[in-house]
């Protein structure tokens, strides 16, 4: 079975996605942030065809405790995020919590 990336974020984040092809998307408006952001994650996490979500990294703070809880020990679908400043060792977490090892692991 084959799944989609969904992205979540404004309309400025998820333009560029849907204009490469992302068909699943919700758009949540800066100022609506704080009452909207956690349903559209929860109903992202919730589709079956959605194997990647992806949001930027600012965002995480806009969710409830609950919801940021769910996104983070997410592992199908999975959450990506992007910008922030999360550095490598951001990825590193979000590589390793997908695949369920270490790619960058020194021996």
């Amino acid at each position: 079975m084959s799944q989609e990336i969904g992205v979540i974020g404004s309309p400025d984040f998820t333009t560029g996605f849907r204009l490469a092809g992302v068909r699943k998307f919700a758009d949540v408006p800066d100022a609506e942030k704080d009452e909207r952001l956690d349903e559209a994650v929860s109903e992202m996490l919730e589709d079956d065809d959605v194997g990647i979500v992806v949001m930027h990294d600012d965002d995480l703070d806009h969710l409830s405790r609950g919801v940021r809880e769910d996104v983070e020990t997410s592992v199908e679908p999975v959450l990506v995020t992007l910008g922030g400043g999360t550095g490598s060792g951001g990825l590193r977490d979000q590589i390793k919590r997908a695949i369920g090892i270490d790619l960058m692991e020194e021996d």
